[in-house]
């Protein structure tokens, strides 16, 4: 039975490119914020503090939250200097290195049950293999970091990411626990949160048989500390349907940051 490209990109996000384990379960440029805000003489929070503030099971409607499995936390490097504060937030972790920090992972509850069931591959033909592999992924899984810095940390990380998001507009080529990697393009995006400065980008992905595969992220600062959100949904990837990062997630987690 023949395999659309769509079919192709999820077993090459499987397989290699997309080993961020998508499938287990800017406003533009660093907006806002007043350097006095940050305050040089701010001290960073702790690591414990930071887990009392950051989301919880129970707290997102419609998302289970929980920890963030090994195979979603193997960092992407990059050889560009420049981009590197850019594949840290797709990595999961704050822009710089940060005085403390703690995650979770957000995973959106199926929204609808595939129609068809088949016992095995066989029982479909290819529209609806498709359409049910695209059920059945379609979901968004975001990770969520909050970082602490002391003094204007958190002002200059932000900083170095939206320098960062200019400067790899073009892309860039990084790699995945040894999987070579290749981004064609980055840009700007809106924010869906708010804070006193923001950054939000889409990142591109090329696959081996030429499909896109986009990546979402964006990073609020309040004071001297970062909330970082990098939203995946391979659903959506090979169904060719637009997604952005959880505002689901990003409106539960700031509301317990006021």
């Amino acid at each position: 039975m023949k395999r659309s490209s769509g079919v192709r990109l999820c077993a090459t996000a499987v397989l290699g490119a997309l080993s961020f384990a998508l499938v287990t379960g800017c406003s533009g440029g660093a907006s806002g914020g007043d350097s006095k805000d940050s305050g040089t003489a701010a001290k960073a929070l702790s690591a414990a503090e930071l887990k009392k503030l950051i989301i919880a099971e129970g707290e997102v409607p419609g998302f289970t939250v929980g920890a963030v499995p090994a195979a979603r936390a193997k960092a992407i490097t990059t050889g560009s200097a420049q981009c590197r504060p850019l594949v840290r937030v797709l990595s999961g972790l704050p822009p710089t290195d940060a005085a403390a920090k703690t995650d979770r992972l957000a995973t959106e509850k199926q929204k609808k049950e595939p129609a068809a069931k088949p016992t095995s591959l066989d029982d479909l033909d290819e529209g609806k293999f498709e359409e049910a592999m695209h059920k059945s992924l379609d979901r968004d899984l975001t990770t969520v970091t909050l970082a602490s810095y002391d003094g204007d940390g958190a002002e200059k990380a932000l900083a170095s990411l939206s320098t960062a998001v200019k400067d790899c507009a073009s892309g860039f080529p990084a790699q995945q626990a040894g999987t070579k990697v290749q981004f064609s393009k980055v840009a700007e995006e809106k924010a869906t949160g708010a804070g006193d400065g923001s950054v939000a980008f889409t990142a591109t992905m090329d696959s081996d048989d030429g499909d896109a595969a986009p990546v979402h992220a964006e990073v609020l600062r309040r004071g001297n500390n970062l909330s970082v959100y990098f939203t995946s949904n391979l659903g959506a990837m090979m169904a060719k349907e637009a997604y952005t990062v959880s505002p689901e997630v990003v409106r539960a987690q700031q509301a317990k940051l006021k």
